[in-house]
């Protein structure tokens, strides 16, 4: 450990990852695929529902490249996640989505609220009971809050609570080829570039992909600035917490910190 700082609350304290939680539930289809309950990122979403549902597979989910209706960067889209947490069924919600032609890249929460429910019915049990088994205390994390829908299921769109040191450790899982845990194929295959966001940003299984001061990187992000990067060419990884939940530049000012303060020293 190089440098560990809080000002807000302590090493003890969870923190609300938000999107991050996306990137620990692709960890855990990683997983699920390796244990054989689930076949693999080419599996309809309507076999683990088990339910009819759209022509999309995990792997358009796993991209944000489904053929949804579903924008959450755009506030007129009907997939919208902000039109979603009213609903009292966020699954039936994105299945009643219009669909559209092209399958490119549009983050879309609801599709990912969609995967895990999959995944909890595949895995036979509460996706938070799983992610404890196979993930957390391995790792030894004893604490960790889900979310969960109206309906009852783990959400694995966001929300969960974590601490920061919980963070590190998952980043540290994957920075060492899921260290035993998570399969290394899946790990190498979740960090290659599925979809292009822009020209400086691509994305694979829910990790983002780009370079931060010339150095190349993967990392999970989350409303507010919140992050966990991994730096593979030298061996760093850097946890950022924050509750910027309403600053527009929240990003950004994490951005800053990354470039101008930690690959700086």
């Amino acid at each position: 450990m190089v440098v560990e700082e809080y000002y807000d609350g302590d090493a003890e304290t969870l923190r609300n990852t938000r999107s991050c939680t996306k990137t620990v539930a692709g960890m855990l289809l990683g997983v699920a695929i390796d244990r054989g309950v689930v076949g693999g990122v080419d599996t309809p979403l309507e076999d683990v529902l088990g339910e009819p549902t759209p022509p999309v597979t995990l792997r358009d989910l796993l991209t944000m490249s489904s053929c949804f209706e579903c924008n959450d960067w755009d506030e007129a889209s009907p997939g919208n996640e902000e039109l979603m947490y009213p609903q009292p069924d966020w699954l039936a919600f994105l299945l009643g989505l219009p669909l559209r032609d092209e399958r490119t890249f549009s983050y879309c929460t609801a599709g990912v609220a969609a995967l895990g429910i999959g995944l909890e019915r595949a895995v036979g049990e509460p996706l938070s009971s799983f992610a404890d088994g196979e993930l957390f205390r391995p790792l030894g994390i004893e604490r960790a809050e889900w979310h969960h829908t109206p309906q009852g299921q783990t959400f694995a769109g966001g929300g969960l609570q974590l601490t920061s040191g919980a963070l590190l450790s998952l980043g540290e899982l994957y920075l060492r080829d899921g260290g035993g845990l998570v399969p290394p194929d899946w790990v190498a295959e979740s960090l290659r570039p599925h979809a292009r966001i822009d020209a400086e940003t691509g994305y694979g299984y829910l990790w983002w992909l780009r370079r931060f001061g010339g150095e190349r990187c993967f990392y999970m992000t989350g409303m507010g600035g919140n992050r966990v990067h991994v730096f593979p060419d030298r061996e760093l990884v850097a946890v950022i917490t924050t509750t910027n939940f309403r600053r527009r530049d929240a990003h950004a000012l994490s951005d800053r910190l990354v470039v101008e303060q930690i690959l700086a020293a």
